[in-house]
């Protein structure tokens, strides 16, 4: 199926491309996985869903694709310069327990949210406190390469000096110099020799919990060191796909390209795709402003910023509305016509799968509308508009639906089908249960049942209960909704 139609924006040359593997039929993929110190925050999960799509879409056109998304358990510090606190040390001091409880608390809400989502899991989810010896052996190559420089026990990456015969800045479009006349000096309170020198490895203070031995300290390694070495373990020096957030683009993606620089003389990655930003209710989302909302307080409804719970796949929908390389702003109108949208196209699927085709055609050129379909996600995996494109699908079903246009089988059939691949399969939405008559009748009675036990807590103003009911309900897959008419529910 691979027709070598697909393009990608690589943010290196700053243009859409044509995609081709460095080895045909396969793609290695490497994305910036979290740093699991808290929950995982929604344009994060932003990101983790692009990067799905694509891996599906990969895989629907017949690649074989080697995913890798690591899991950063040392921490890096605070600021991400070298300066301040381990964060998952931070979070153990402070919560009084072990670094690793840390880890596995927010490692396991990291897979459970994704797994809401139905992302689909990497091939490969390396750790870096499972390959500190991989990381020591690195830093040793970057020395003898000549761009590495020890301290005090610590080693830093020397900028200036790959910066001579490289160019530090290839990714981001920052230029060295314009980097010095903005970084204050540290007059002496750092050991690097210039301030854009970034750590390899650093000497573990005598309080800092996590540390482990090496050639020049106990200590821990530095944080864009981790995904070079991961990286390029499981997927060579060389690779397709290096993928992450916006955010990442500098200094850790230009860090990762220096690193992989010093010591293969040549490009890691050939192309580094980025999705952008989550914004909530047209503001930047910043724990430290009170503008910020984490994925289950947006499915249980538990939240001061929107008036009714959502499902994950509407929320998956909704951030599949808008293209990956985009600015998303998440707010209470965007989703409720997101979950309309999601409702109307899972409907009319439904709907269509039981229709019986005849044998006059219907005005509707499948071929058209597939290529169309293919076009789009072959644009960059343009999923807003493959959606319009399985909206015109819709407008037609529901001619069949409601005006009895007529359909044949062969125009059934691919329809049907092809929903069936890019609804679930490319886009990722999870298929809605479905139900014998027997049982559909009895969950109904029971959801019912349940909904006017809430009304009279309700009524009663005894909110605990009722939204108790509500919460737990949609644990289970089912979402209440409460309106005008009365209280209706629906299966997610």
């Amino acid at each position: 199926m691979i027709d070598n139609s697909l393009v990608v924006l690589n943010s290196l040359s700053g243009k859409k491309e044509p995609f081709e593997p460095l080895k045909t039929g396969y793609v290695g993929m490497y994305v910036c996985g979290p740093t699991v110190y808290s929950n995982v925050h929604l344009g994060n999960c932003r990101t983790f869903i692009s990067f799905d799509l694509i891996y599906r879409y990969l895989r629907h056109l017949g690649y074989k694709v080697r995913y890798v998304r690591n899991i950063t358990d040392a921490g890096h510090l605070e600021n991400d310069d070298d300066a301040g606190e381990d964060r998952i040390a931070k979070k153990a001091r402070i919560e009084k327990i072990e670094p690793m409880e840390v880890v596995q608390l927010y490692t396991v809400d990291f897979h459970k949210i994704l797994e809401k989502f139905n992302t689909l899991p990497p091939g490969i989810e390396p750790t870096a406190t499972g390959h500190i010896i991989e990381q020591i052996e690195l830093i040793k190559e970057i020395q003898a390469a000549g761009y590495a420089y020890e301290v005090n026990g610590s080693v830093y990456f020397d900028v200036l000096k790959y910066n001579k015969t490289h160019h530090y800045g290839i990714l981001s479009g920052r230029k060295i110099e314009e980097l010095m006349n903005n970084t204050r000096s540290l007059d002496g309170q750092s050991d690097k020799r210039n301030p854009q020198d970034f750590a390899l490895w650093k000497k573990a203070e005598p309080q800092h919990i996590m540390r482990w031995p090496s050639p020049w300290s106990d200590g821990f390694p530095g944080w864009h060191l981790e995904c070079t070495t991961m990286s390029t373990k499981y997927l060579g020096s060389s690779f397709d796909i290096h993928g992450g957030g916006m955010d990442l683009k500098f200094p850790h993606h230009e860090c990762e390209i220096a690193q992989a620089q010093a010591i293969h003389q040549h490009s890691p990655v050939k192309y580094w795709l980025h999705a952008n930003m989550l914004t909530l209710n047209g503001k930047k989302m910043a724990k430290s402003t009170g503008n910020n909302i984490l994925p289950m307080d947006i499915f249980s409804g538990n939240n001061d910023k929107f008036e009714k719970p959502y499902s994950p796949q509407v929320v998956r929908f909704f951030m599949l509305q808008a293209h990956y390389t985009s600015i998303l702003d998440i707010s209470q109108d965007s989703l409720d016509a997101s979950e309309k949208g999601y409702q109307r196209l899972v409907e009319a699927k439904r709907r269509f799968a039981k229709v019986s085709p005849g044998e006059k055609a219907g005005d509707f050129d499948t071929d058209q509308w597939l290529k169309k379909c293919y076009a789009a996600m072959d644009d960059d995996f343009n999923s807003p508009m493959l959606i319009a494109h399985l909206f015109e699908a819709v407008k037609f079903i529901n001619l069949i639906l409601h005006k009895n246009h007529p359909i044949n089988s062969d125009q059934w059939q691919t329809i049907n089908t092809m929903l069936e691949v890019f609804i679930h399969e490319v886009l990722g939405i999870a298929p809605v249960k479905e139900f014998s008559d027997d049982t559909e009748d009895t969950l109904n009675k029971t959801v019912e049942l349940l909904i006017e036990i809430r009304n009279k807590a309700r009524a009663q103003k005894d909110f605990e209960t009722s939204d108790n009911i509500r919460d737990q309900l949609l644990q289970f897959g089912v979402q209440l909704k409460d309106g005008k008419d009365g209280t209706q529910f629906t299966l997610n």
